[in-house]
């Protein structure tokens, strides 16, 4: 259970966004929200004063429906100051925007949002801005492996936002069996989802029960990264839910990276949640 929120707040709108995400799990999940903004060395004035408003809005928007909630603003490194106040406040999740020049990065090198990911020790929510005026997502697609790691955690993340915005889940597996792909779209009746996923698909659904978090389930074969893409375009989710991938570098370059081939393609917000929380 979250009971201590961190979202990283800098000058640019998306990441005002973002800080709407952490803001309404953190209501949901009665945690305290803490706001932090880093003021990188040589920052323009102008610049520290964008980021500063949108700590002040924010702040004033959580305190009025009634979130436990602080701001800290430092100077210095972003990534070494939000590791210092998450190991000395322990904080439970870590919420940060990507920016423009991240998508077009390979494995985000160098970014801080990737930095973020690797170095905390607790659980990150990385989030892809889309559509900056929907902040309330109606329709919540979750793309599944056969195994996924921390399903508890992914579960309650998935959940909890759910809950704050009234939202509909939608669980999506493609398989990898290639000799699938010729059948076309695989169609099952409620039954028939839970009779062939993977066990750690089935529990994940067995969480949105136990939750009671509406949802559905599809499985589609292909190509994963590019189906997850499509199927958000094709059935107008307004957000994507995806566990970090685990693969290594070298397996990256040799069979591509489906969380970014769909971060990159996403035809609506993403959030690419790094799980480290023991629920």
């Amino acid at each position: 259970m979250y009971k201590r929120i961190l979202t990283a707040v800098n000058e640019h709108l998306n990441s005002e966004v973002t800080a709407r995400y952490a803001m309404n799990l953190a209501r949901v999940s009665g945690a305290r929200l803490y706001l932090c903004f880093v003021a990188e060395k040589g920052m323009a004035a102008s610049t520290i004063d964008r980021a500063e408003e949108a700590m002040k809005r924010i702040f004033i928007e959580a305190g009025e429906i009634g979130i436990e909630i602080e701001a800290v603003t430092e100077t210095g490194d972003p990534v070494k100051k939000i590791s210092e106040l998450v190991r000395g406040e322990r904080i439970d999740i870590v919420f940060a925007s990507t920016r423009k020049e991240d998508i077009e990065r390979r494995f985000y090198a160098g970014t801080i949002a990737r930095r973020l990911s690797l170095s905390l020790p607790c659980s990150t929510a990385i989030v892809r801005v889309v559509h900056t005026g929907r902040i309330r997502p109606r329709e919540i697609l979750v793309p599944l492996k056969a195994r996924i790691d921390h399903v508890q955690e992914r579960a309650y993340f998935t959940a909890k936002l759910a809950q704050a915005f009234g939202s509909k889940v939608f669980l999506f597996h493609s398989p990898e069996a290639a000799s699938k792909f010729f059948h076309g779209e695989i169609h099952l009746t409620p039954l028939e989802w839970e009779e062939k996923l993977p066990d750690d698909i089935s529990d994940f659904m067995e969480y949105m029960q136990k939750y009671r978090i509406a949802h559905a389930g599809r499985s589609v074969p292909g190509s994963t990264g590019r189906v997850i893409a499509i199927e958000a375009f094709s059935k107008r989710h307004d957000l994507i839910i995806m566990g970090a991938s685990r693969r290594s570098m070298l397996s990256s370059i040799l069979k591509g990276n489906p969380v970014e081939e769909v971060l990159r393609e996403t035809p609506c917000d993403m959030i690419i949640l790094k799980p480290r929380v023991s629920i």
